[in-house]
């Protein structure tokens, strides 16, 4: 690096501009001329411009961070809730069969029910399948992923009786970890009464699966499961002699069976459990069982206790000491925030829960809004700052808060690229517009650092900011095409990753845009404002 940087300097490097620089100065310098003459209608237009682009805003829509491309996909299955382990491994296949038929496909690997290391209890009729893709650029048949979702979820739709849901590996972790629920938005209901609980839930599901962008709208775990309820008839338990927790051991022993002895094997032991065969384990051969009272007689269990089989709950969820329902929301084809604020205006206006009820949004949108919450409070603290800096470098308010006031103005551009590519606003967007504002206060303190040095020399405000301003035009093109250059491949970029890092090129490379032309035209407009209505009140 040394030897090179020596044969450079031998060189007979240019002291002149290229022509690249001196073209531009050519067109700058009558450009700032016209600007200079017509401050009013060019400062106007700025405020009208950040006027439209802040109107702008509300219709970028929001959300938590883009979707990373992970390059599989997972596809979660609910069952009927009475399936049996032979029926869900059917349907697996069946499932993975549908999958199978893509070409884009590599494998598919499905699991239903829990694990056998018990860390994710799944009942069986909760299935989860791993699929793994190809590289996109091998798809031959010119198919991006979204619509290869939608053919999948459509073949897979054609199974009966089987809800299915698309996400991702790492995502669909990452959303249950922040709510224990599957889906990008959680919508909890709380109460006391699970028969009123499940209705209001209901009620809710209703309000909220039709609101446009919602892809799949469910109520975790609401099915029932076969019950056999036992009633022990107390007062005819009482006539034999009999507990209820004698009766309690005997159906315990018949259905769950129970140990009653250990095995030993070398070093290691075993419980020994004894039950009925399943055969036996029937309703109708139940209430045939004899129970030994104290007397030494037996009597038939349908003797002390009725028998009959009914429907329940298979969930009974608390949360901070509540019952509560889950309603998991999947979005597709729209921002969150956006599907957000609908659902919630459809809810308040068709739904009023009774007294002692209520409702929280959750999910991955509640990480949205806290993010939003934090950067509201950030990004002040950031600019004011940045104006102390300014101020104790300056040394003068009035230069501080002139280049302070670039920064709402480079938002403009930042602002319509988003609205042009149709990328939503999103925390990786807003971290954008903090180093955007960075950048625009840098150009700004390079301008008026020199406007500063050749009035004091004696210029008047129009020739200290005409000659600074063609001055430091070459440094100002070369800081935004830098920047703007060095993201381009982030903002161009298709590759897995590149969702996260687009919103931000987007943002500043978009942003530089109006921000190096309002430090090249309205800073000095407004500084030389500012200057003459001072010299003014000086005379």
């Amino acid at each position: 690096m040394p030897l090179l940087c020596a044969l450079m300097l031998k060189r007979k490097l240019p002291e002149k501009e290229n022509f690249l620089v001196h073209g531009a100065k050519q067109l700058y310098e009558p450009a700032l001329g016209w600007a200079l003459g017509h401050r009013r209608f060019v400062l106007g237009a700025s405020v009208i411009s950040l006027a439209l682009s802040l109107a702008l805003l509300p219709r970028l829509g929001t959300e938590f961070l883009p979707e990373l491309n992970e390059g599989a996909v997972w596809v979660n299955v609910n069952y009927p809730t009475s399936v049996s382990v032979t029926e869900a491994q059917e349907l697996s296949r069946r499932v993975r069969q549908a999958i199978r038929k893509f070409p884009e496909v590599v494998s598919v690997t499905s699991k239903a029910g829990r694990p056998e290391d018990g860390t994710d209890p799944k009942l069986i009729n909760m299935a989860e399948f791993l699929v793994d893709l190809k590289p996109e650029n091998e798809w031959q048949r010119g198919v991006d992923k979204p619509g290869l979702l939608r053919e999948m979820d459509a073949e897979v739709n054609k199974i009966p009786g089987i809800t299915p849901s698309f996400s991702q590996p790492i995502r669909d972790n990452v959303l249950e970890s922040i709510s224990q629920i599957d889906g990008q938005i959680v919508i909890k209901v709380f109460g006391d009464d699970l028969e009123v609980l499940r209705d209001q839930s209901l009620a809710v599901l209703r309000q909220v699966e039709t609101v446009p962008g919602v892809a799949r709208a469910f109520v975790d775990r609401l099915g029932e499961l076969p019950q056999i309820q036992v009633r022990v008839d107390r007062a005819r338990a009482a006539r034999y002699g009999l507990n209820v927790s004698d009766i309690q051991d005997v159906i315990e022993t018949v259905l769950g069976g129970k140990q009653v002895t250990q095995m030993w094997e070398g070093e290691q032991h075993f419980g020994v459990a004894v039950r009925l065969d399943e055969p036996e384990r029937t309703l109708v051969r139940m209430q045939s069982l004899l129970v030994a009272t104290s007397a030494g007689a037996y009597v038939p269990l349908s003797e002390v206790a009725s028998f009959r089989t009914v429907g329940g709950l298979m969930n009974i969820a608390r949360e901070n000491g509540k019952r509560v329902f889950a309603i998991g929301v999947f979005i597709r084809g729209r921002d969150m925030g956006g599907v957000v604020a609908d659902m919630k205006a459809r809810v308040a206006q068709h739904l009023k829960l009774p007294e002692g009820y209520s409702i929280t949004w959750s999910g991955e949108f509640e990480n949205q809004e806290r993010a939003m919450a934090r950067l509201a409070i950030i990004v002040p603290i950031s600019i004011l700052v940045i104006f102390l800096l300014l101020f104790d470098a300056f040394r003068s308010f009035r230069s501080s808060l002139l280049i302070v006031a670039n920064i709402p103005f480079s938002v403009i551009g930042g602002i319509v690229a988003l609205w042009i590519t149709g990328i939503y606003l999103s925390v990786s967007a807003a971290i954008g517009f903090i180093a955007l504002f960075g950048q625009s206060v840098l150009n700004g303190v390079v301008m008026v650092a020199l406007f500063n040095e050749l009035r004091e020399a004696g210029m008047a405000p129009e020739k200290a900011v005409v000659s600074g301003a063609i001055t430091r035009l070459r440094t100002v093109l070369m800081t935004a095409l830098l920047a703007s250059l060095g993201l381009l491949p982030m903002a161009l970029s298709t590759g897995i990753g590149a969702e996260t890092q687009k919103p931000l090129a987007v943002v500043v490379i978009g942003g530089l845009v109006s921000a190096t032309l309002l430090v090249l035209f309205v800073l000095p407009v407004i500084y030389v404002m500012l200057y003459r209505r001072e010299e003014r009140t000086t005379v």
